[in-house]
């Protein structure tokens, strides 16, 4: 599954509407809603958590993968050295990363593509990505119908 950053995941792209998620990848093993009331899909084969914003008419907007195919810049991520994976993104200019430690995991942050990549034991094991704000203080929707 590709990473497209500033986007979305393979074929999900941020601003779908959950029929527009449906038609692409089937109905989802789970649904719910979270504290928020934005509705929550979930893809066990996948291994993908999609979450559409209740105050944004349902959009995708984010998305967290721990799919072993996930591929960055054509780069595998899940289940790599932290080090090796911020070697490649350097490759393509992204290196500035907030860095956040909370029991055994860490955060690498990085806010210009919006992306999280969560460690255990210096190995990536999650990634997450949500849809750009842009300098109007909006989101920057990619899907158009």
């Amino acid at each position: 599954m590709k990473i497209n950053p500033k986007n979305g995941i393979d074929k999900l792209i941020f601003g779908m509407k959950q029929n527009d998620v449906v038609a692409v990848y089937g109905k989802p093993d789970k649904n719910y809603k979270d504290e928020d009331d934005n509705v929550i899909y979930v893809y066990k084969e996948h291994k993908i958590r999609l979450t559409f914003y209740d105050e944004e008419e349902l959009k995708l907007g984010y998305l967290v993968a721990s799919s072993p195919s996930l591929e960055l810049f054509g780069n595998k991520i899940i289940n790599r050295k932290i080090s090796d994976v911020k070697k490649d993104l350097a490759q393509k200019g992204i290196t500035k990363f907030t860095e956040e430690e909370f029991d055994t995991f860490e955060n690498y942050f990085n806010e210009e593509n919006w992306i999280i990549l969560q460690t255990e034991f210096d190995e990536v094991v999650k990634f997450e990505i949500g849809a750009i704000i842009n300098n109007k203080d909006e989101f920057d929707w990619k899907f158009k119908k």
